[in-house]
C-alpha cells in the first residue's frame, strides 16, 4: 500500500540512501550522541510521537525533545545498543527493523498525559534483547517525525518487571517515592 503525504514543492530532493543513513543514525545517537549530533539529524520542529509517555523535558520539538529522550533511555538502560537489521524507505518515509539490547541499571519511569510521574521499575541488573520498529519522516534533509513499534511486554518480561512479586511492587513503589521526592525537590 503507498501512503500519501504531500511535500511542499520548494523541498530540495534527497536521496534513498541519504534518508536511510540519516535514520539510521537518528537511532543510533539515541544510545551515545552528544547533543551537537541530534541538531546535526534533526529539524529544530521534529516531534516524537512516542513522547506522550516520557517526561516532560522529552515532549518539546526538535533535538532538545529527543536529547532529553535519550538521557531518559540512557538513566535507565547501561550498555544501550540499537541493531538495525533492514531498512525500507519510501518517498519520505523510512522504517528501520531493530533489534534493541541494554542492561536495566537505573529506575525506569513512565509518566501520563499531565506529564506526572505514572509507573516506575526499580532497577533489575537484568539484560533485555527486543524487537522494534522505528517509523521517520524526512523532510528538507533532516528527520521530522519519528515513531515506533515496540515489544514492550517482552521487555518487561526479560527485564524481570512482569510478573510483578511483592519485592518487586516494594521496590516499585520505593523508587516512585524516590522520583517523585526528586522532582519535587528540582521545582522548588
Amino acid at each position: 500500500m503507498k501512503i500519501e503525504h504531500s511535500t511542499p514543492a520548494s523541498t530540495p530532493e534527497v536521496g534513498s540512501e541519504e534518508k536511510k543513513s540519516l535514520a539510521v543514525r537518528a537511532l543510533m545517537m539515541m544510545a551515545d550522541g552528544d547533543r551537537s549530533v541530534f541538531g546535526e539529524v534533526l529539524s529544530a520542529d521534529a516531534v516524537n510521537r512516542e513522547a506522550k509517555s516520557e517526561p516532560p523535558p522529552t515532549r518539546v520539538h526538535g533535538p532538545d525533545g529527543f536529547f532529553a529522550t535519550a538521557l531518559w533511555l540512557r538513566d535507565a538502560f547501561a550498555d544501550l545498543k540499537f541493531e538495525v537489521k533492514n531498512v525500507v524507505e519510501q518517498d519520505d518515509l523510512v522504517v528501520l527493523d531493530t533489534v534493541m539490547s541494554a542492561r536495566h541499571e537505573g529506575p525506569f519511569a513512565t509518566y501520563d498525559e499531565q506529564g506526572r510521574v505514572d509507573q516506575v521499575f526499580a532497577p533489575t541488573g537484568k539484560s533485555f534483547t527486543v524487537r522494534q520498529a522505528h517509523w521517520m519522516r524526512v523532510a528538507d534533509g533532516k528527520i521530522v517525525e519519528r515513531w515506533a513499534v515496540r515489544d514492550d511486554l517482552g521487555m518487561a518480561k526479560q527485564a524481570g518487571w512482569v510478573p510483578p512479586n511483592p519485592i518487586s511492587l516494594t521496590r516499585n513503589v520505593l523508587a516512585a517515592r524516590k522520583l517523585r521526592k526528586q522532582i519535587r525537590a528540582g521545582r522548588s
